[in-house]
């Protein structure tokens, strides 16, 4: 026993390993394709404009809430708790989502849900503090494969059960909160990091490299007298002044991530990225939100046959091939970015249009295609433009702001255009403006 725990303590891989299962549980979510088929139907019997109006918008507000809080709070108590506040989160959400009715309960399934999108931070950055320098690429492409691969068979599971064993749409919420649940149990068994990346940095100096500085990685791992600790190792001791005044240090940490933003939006490239960041992802959320309710609106699901699980599947493995070919084009992004992202992007709105215009859900199904492709490849090239800038610390807390900003954009569409106390437009015609933006 003693001998598996030194394994446990010292090795890479048992946390990669938890990680990679508790991401593959947690995105294992079969009945999410068919959510507006299953809150239209007869088991919560809502309407159509109350999901879209009163009930959705609540995901955006509480998101936006919850974001940089958590942000912070992550990385102070060290990802592990959050993760476990995650799971919880989700549990909550599909058992509300299985057993309440009612536009107010929904609204409370939408606010946890909230929660978990705000607490998806801990996944990636958990890994970080975990694992030496030297495996960060690998582990991140084991962390985001696996992701995609469950969200691929998650999708075509759920089309399967639909289509050929004919499994409701409340089972297939039921099979979400058993895989939620595994993702939950999953979590106790994460080592405790003893590092994070902004309020128990070890080994750095407390002023980060500058955007006009190419760094690969940064070591974050704990160094001692005698050469680079193991991640996974015990607690070392501290010098007692990291302790003496904590909200002071805490003070610090805030100024100084104050004082990188600055930095790192000094750079004029940086910043025009980072500002097609937020707008694109801005308007692709929002069209993810809420794509199930146009095709609900194109091709009513009471009366027709639902393919939402096959479309997601496809989408996914096209928006992941479009990513994988950023990486093998022999492309001088630096001369041919802007002119990708204005191709690109000009055919993401056409997509737009063509899903507003037609009445045939199949051409529907193949505009969302298209747009979900583009969409991941351009944020592909954005973020490889942006990253290759910055150090390690500087693109957690860039990428994170920039989807702050992005999500106070959608925020502000969604309370003047979704919300029913705003205008209350209908899915069509919301479109319409998206492909207009």
């Amino acid at each position: 026993m003693d001998w598996w725990k030194g394994v446990i303590g010292r090795s890479w891989i048992y946390p990669t390993l938890i990680i990679c299962t508790n991401g593959f549980f947690s995105t294992m979510r079969p009945s999410e394709p068919f959510l507006i088929p299953y809150l239209t139907g007869p088991d919560k019997n809502l309407t159509i404009e109350e999901v879209t109006n009163q009930i959705f918008p609540v995901w955006t507000y509480s998101y936006l809430a919850l974001l940089v809080p958590v942000f912070l709070i992550t990385d102070y108590v060290r990802y592990k708790p959050v993760l476990l506040l995650q799971g919880i989160s989700f549990i909550i959400t599909w058992l509300l989502l299985l057993f309440a009715h009612g536009v107010a309960a929904m609204q409370v399934v939408e606010f946890f849900y909230g929660m978990v999108t705000a607490t998806e931070v801990a996944y990636y950055a958990y890994i970080y503090s975990v694992v030496s320098t030297e495996h960060y690429q690998r582990v991140t492409s084991y962390c985001r494969s696996i992701t995609l691969a469950a969200a691929t068979v998650a999708a075509v599971l759920g089309q399967l059960l639909v289509s050929l064993a004919d499994v409701s749409y409340f089972h297939l919420n039921a099979i979400t909160l058993a895989s939620v649940s595994l993702a939950f149990l999953c979590s106790f068994l994460l080592p405790m990091p003893q590092k994070s990346m902004f309020f128990h940095r070890k080994g750095v100096s407390e002023t980060l490299p500058g955007p006009d500085k190419v760094v690969a990685t940064v070591d974050l791992s704990c160094q001692e007298d005698q050469g680079s600790a193991p991640a996974g190792r015990g607690p070392t001791p501290e010098p007692q002044a990291d302790h003496a005044k904590p909200q002071n240090h805490m003070l610090r940490v805030l100024v100084q991530l104050g004082k990188d933003l600055r930095d790192c939006y000094s750079s004029r490239k940086l910043l025009y990225w980072s500002l097609w960041w937020a707008l694109a992802t801005a308007g692709f959320n929002q069209i993810v939100n809420y794509i199930q309710v146009l095709w609900d609106f194109k091709a009513p699901s009471h009366s027709s046959a639902v393919y939402n699980g096959a479309v997601e599947a496809i989408a996914t493995f096209l928006g992941s091939a479009t990513s994988m070919a950023v990486g093998y084009v022999k492309v001088n992004w630096d001369l041919s970015g802007e002119l990708a992202l204005g191709i690109f992007s000009a055919m993401d709105a056409g997509t737009l249009f063509l899903m507003h215009f037609t009445d045939n859900i199949w051409a529907c199904y193949a505009g969302y295609l298209a747009f979900k492709a583009c969409y991941m490849l351009l944020i592909t090239i954005a973020t490889f433009q942006i990253a290759v800038n910055l150090s390690m610390e500087r693109y957690a807390l860039m990428f994170g702001f920039n989807n702050f900003v992005a999500l106070v954009i959608q925020t502000i569409i969604t309370v003047v255009v979704v919300d029913s106390r705003g205008l209350g437009l209908d899915i069509s015609t919301q479109l319409q403006g998206k492909a207009l933006e």
